[in-house]
Parts: structure tokens; sequence; C-alpha cells
């Protein structure tokens, strides 16, 4: 079998995070740059030509942080400039690029059977399902969650920043039950930056923190 080297891209509101390895993981070497504000796709390519100038890969897999429809935005994204629905990503890299959301790409590298929710703690809220091997990403976090504010600023880095830890902690613990108990799962995995202020011993069973590197794992896994 062809051993695929394959460039992970992982976009945050606060830096641009990247890998690249073979198809089996082994050896993952990781980089990041600052992500530029409002930054464009063109920033991006520049970013990544620039941080991987020596790294060798034939693929590229990009975490997109915002919804992706047949390997290509479908909305411009929230927290960065525009430009990224019409933008040309493999005529750009000059090689093949597969896109997903972000929290879909993270929650691809934590699972591990039945059926599980990934909520991904961050700039905003990332939110996907894997049912039985089938991955759902999703935008809930766009809905509304409590006095007058969606799931997102809430649970987002601005809702941390404005309520503190504590009643921070408590929204998210409101929030994993009810999107426990209306989607069914099994498990829940939390990742993202802010996960890691989490005690995993305080949260109820079956609800675990998951390394952020699984968004490498899951980026790799998307072109098994």
């Amino acid at each position: 079998m062809t051993v695929k080297q394959i460039l992970v891209i992982d976009i945050g509101g606060i830096s641009v995070k990247m890998s690249v390895s073979d198809q089996q993981g082994d050896e993952m070497q990781a980089r990041r740059f600052p992500t530029p504000e409002k930054m464009t796709p063109q920033q991006l390519l520049e970013g990544v030509k620039e941080t991987a100038s020596d790294w060798q890969y034939e693929y590229i897999s990009i975490g997109y942080p915002g919804p992706v429809k047949r390997n290509q935005p479908w909305r411009e994204p929230v927290n960065l400039g525009t430009g990224w629905v019409d933008f040309d990503y493999s005529s750009a890299f000059c090689c093949p690029v597969r896109m997903i959301n972000d929290a879909a790409m993270q929650a691809l590298g934590s699972y591990r059977g039945k059926d599980m929710l990934f909520l991904g703690l961050g700039t905003g809220l990332g939110t996907a399902l894997i049912l039985d091997n089938h991955i759902v990403p999703m935008e809930v976090a766009h809905l509304p969650f409590k006095e007058g504010k969606n799931f997102e600023h809430v649970l987002g880095k601005n809702g941390l920043s404005e309520s503190g830890q504590d009643t921070w902690f408590s929204s998210l613990l409101e929030a994993i039950d009810l999107f426990s108990y209306t989607f069914c799962t099994d498990y829940v995995v939390l990742g993202g930056g802010n996960a890691n202020r989490l005690d995993e011993n305080k949260l109820p069973e079956n609800v675990f923190i998951g390394s952020n590197d699984n968004a490498f794992v899951g980026g790799i896994q998307l072109w098994d």
C-alpha cells in the first residue's frame, strides 16, 4: 500500500495548527502560527506555506470553523474574514484538499464507537455527532440557550470571560445534559482549548476530555 503524506490544518480563532504524517500517523510533527485578525483564505495559504515550507506532503485536510458542504465552506466563518466560500483550495495549494468542519475533524479523531457527541470549547462552540461510524457535523451552537444568548456565546471564550469559570462550568454541565438527552448519545467528548480548564473528576459519567491532537488524527482519517 502506498503511504500518503498528509498535511492536516486545524483553523482556530487564536492559532492555525498543522501536522504532517504518513497515513498511519507515525512520528506526527506539529507547528502553528497566530491566526491573523479577520484572516482570509489567502492569508491562510501564505501562513501555511511559510510555516510548513520544509515539509513534504501530497494531500491536505482542513478543519474549517463553520459549516462545510461538498468539500467547500457553505457559509463565511463568524470569527474570521471573508472570501472562504468561493476560494479554490486545491488549486491554491497545488494538491488535493479535503475539508470538514473543525469540530467534526476532532470528533472523528476522538471517536471510540457507538454514539458520541463532541463539543469543542474554544473561541466559539463546535458541535458534532458520530452515530455508529456516521459523522454528523452540526451548527446547534447558534440555537438560543439562556438569557437571550445562544450556546456559542454562553460557552465560547466571551461567555467564559463574562461569567467566570464557575458559572461557565455550570452552564456547560447544563448544555451537556440537554444535548445528551436530545441526541441520546452514549458518551460525550470535550475538546478545544478551554477543555484544558476542566477537571475530568468533576464531570458526569460518560463525559471525557479529549486530546486536541485528535484533530490531526481525524484529518488523516479523512483520506482512509
